[in-house]
């Protein structure tokens, strides 16, 4: 039986993910849990990374190297910064990148590149697992760094360096792992803020990060459910 790996760093995600799957059953290895079980004729592990680039490249090799992960999605929520969508929309990630890094000293090592790009097919499933939960998506770039980006300087100069369409911090590191694997690997985030002061976390208007994590989750399972119509390695 195939298995797919699949990694937030978000435990409301994780559970949400968690019980859409059958015959459930947990285990924790170096401090992270992996849960277990089985959708559309595939085996399926789920954990909760944690946030930043350290433990998203671990649970990575872990469920690669450990639980024989044969495809990778990792899902969550991303600051926008694209004119194009919205909070609440997706960026499916075609290509993934540090915005914190040397992509000269990353790409002398495995797998020599410091551009990471998805699996088509695994593209394409994401895109249809949006239209099938009625999410509107794009296509795009997402950057990664161990930095939570909250103001509009900090933005701007993401912005001029990259050009990114969302920027969060575990997916380049998830992406890099996987292709040092030959494992084929898609990142998903659903936009919950613009990266900017007008995000708040505490107040009256205290950031609710609930709404954009159960779009992340639906679509995950949504893309596994595709994956049961195709005739595919992963």
């Amino acid at each position: 039986m195939k298995t797919i790996g699949v990694l937030g760093a978000i435990q409301e995600e994780v559970e949400q993910i968690m019980a859409a799957l059958n015959e459930g059953k947990s285990e924790e290895v170096g401090g992270v849990v992996y849960h277990h079980g089985h959708r559309a004729g595939r085996r399926v592990v789920v954990c909760c990374a944690g946030m930043g680039k350290a433990n998203a490249a671990a649970a990575t090799q872990m469920l690669i190297t450990q639980y024989g992960a044969q495809g990778i999605l990792f899902s969550g929520v991303a600051g926008n910064m694209s004119s194009e969508i919205g909070i609440g929309d997706v960026v499916i990630g075609q290509e993934v990148f540090y915005h914190d890094a040397s992509d000269e000293l990353l790409a002398l090592c495995p797998p020599y590149t410091a551009l990471y790009t998805a699996h088509p097919l695994l593209v394409d499933v994401a895109k249809q697992a949006c239209e099938l939960t009625g999410v509107r998506y794009l296509v795009g770039r997402i950057a990664t760094g161990d930095q939570f980006i909250g103001d509009t300087e900090t933005k701007r100069r993401i912005q001029e360096k990259c050009h990114p369409d969302c920027v969060e911090m575990e997916g380049a590191a998830v992406a890099q792992i996987a292709m040092r694997n030959n494992v084929p690997f898609v990142v998903l985030r659903a936009m919950s803020d613009n990266c900017d002061e007008a995000l708040s976390f505490d107040g009256a208007d205290k950031f609710d990060i609930s709404a954009y994590v159960t779009t992340a989750s639906a679509i995950v399972v949504a893309a596994i459910d595709a994956l049961k119509t195709l005739d595919t390695s992963i």
